[in-house]
């Protein structure tokens, strides 16, 4: 019994699932749902018009307290230059949670002369302020007592930092954030169990193609590089999505693996053998732009050999669009026009 709840916990751990470890909003397939200000605060304000985006996330639908995560934001451009936005979440993990809001501000510069042609370096700093709770209200201390155990629901506060970058130019897009970098004492577990490095590093770019004889078709490969400080764990997403213009909107879909290059070592059930399993998810994207507004499904699953359960991920994301429209660039970007 021990052995299979080590599989079950080293599945878990691989699979970077325990989203609500970690400090700030997870990195999940958000930003391939039109969605790349929720990674990239130095994307706030790129688009022509203002943009609100609403996204839920709820994992393992057959395993009660199941991870989940919710999140609002908005961004625009204030003038020519700046860029503001914000973002609020709700993340949680059985007995854990987070909730947090960020307030980002981004200076953008333009290179070209016109505004129908992109060449644009962004900067973007968020300043997160995030409380987190733990449950432990309904544990039975009286049959099992635990000194680390207080029976209360025990909260902490604190702020951090997350900074990024963006280049675009014309079809061409590419983005770095450095996520959490002040150092962070976290008080609701002990000391031995958490480091106060919680850093992120996430690097991605893409280019949109244009497909020869079809005018309505782009196809837009990927790539996302996370990198996390005190773990030293690496996860590497390959994407490929495809837009296709209709009369009255758009619609787009596309495929995202993400595979770790790190493994959870586990003994199997039975034997004395020692296996390793590293992170392997696929994920189907869909959705639709019909005038301001949007709509998007995700589904990821898990596809090692050991999982906690088959029943997968499910996101959706709905989006609108408001405000003045600014000059429209002269290119496949679809995260500006």
């Amino acid at each position: 019994m021990k052995k299979n709840v080590l599989v079950l916990f080293c599945a878990m751990l691989t699979s970077g699932f325990l989203s609500a470890q970690e400090r700030g909003i997870p990195v999940y397939k958000d930003y391939l749902t039109d969605n790349l200000y929720l990674l990239h605060p130095s994307m706030a304000g790129t688009s022509s018009r203002n943009e609100v985006r609403l996204t839920a996330r709820q994992m393992w639908f057959d395993v009660d307290n199941a991870p989940s995560l919710q999140t609002a934001s908005i961004n625009g451009r204030l003038n020519e230059n700046i860029g503001l936005g914000s973002i609020l979440y709700n993340d949680s993990n059985g007995r854990f949670s987070q909730q947090g809001a960020y307030f980002t501000f981004a200076y953008h510069l333009m290179f070209s002369r016109s505004t129908a042609y992109l060449n644009q370096l962004s900067f973007g700093v968020n300043v997160g302020v995030i409380q987190e709770k733990l449950d432990e209200t309904d544990i039975d201390l009286i049959n099992n007592p635990d000194p680390i155990i207080a029976g209360v629901e025990q909260q902490d506060n604190f702020f951090n930092v997350d900074v990024g970058v963006s280049y675009n130019y014309m079809d061409f897009f590419a983005h770095f954030t450095a996520k959490n970098i002040i150092p962070q004492d976290r008080q609701i577990f002990t000391e031995v169990f958490e480091t106060d490095n919680q850093r992120q590093f996430i690097a991605s770019t893409g280019y949109t193609f244009s497909i020869p004889g079809n005018e309505r078709l782009d196809l837009q490969p990927s790539l996302l590089l996370q990198y996390k400080d005190a773990t030293e764990e690496t996860n590497l997403d390959m994407n490929a999505k495809v837009y296709y213009e209709l009369d009255n909107g758009r619609i787009w879909g596309g495929l995202s693996y993400r595979r770790s290059f790190d493994g959870a070592e586990f003994t199997a059930s039975g034997t004395d053998q020692v296996d390793s399993q590293k992170l392997q998810t696929i994920s189907p994207f869909v959705g639709y732009d019909f005038g301001d507004f949007l709509f998007a499904y995700t589904y990821t699953n898990q596809i090692n050999s050991v999982v906690l359960t088959n029943s997968g991920f499910h996101q959706i994301t709905l989006g609108f669009r408001f405000g003045e429209s600014r000059a429209r660039p002269k290119c496949n970007c679809p995260a500006y026009n």
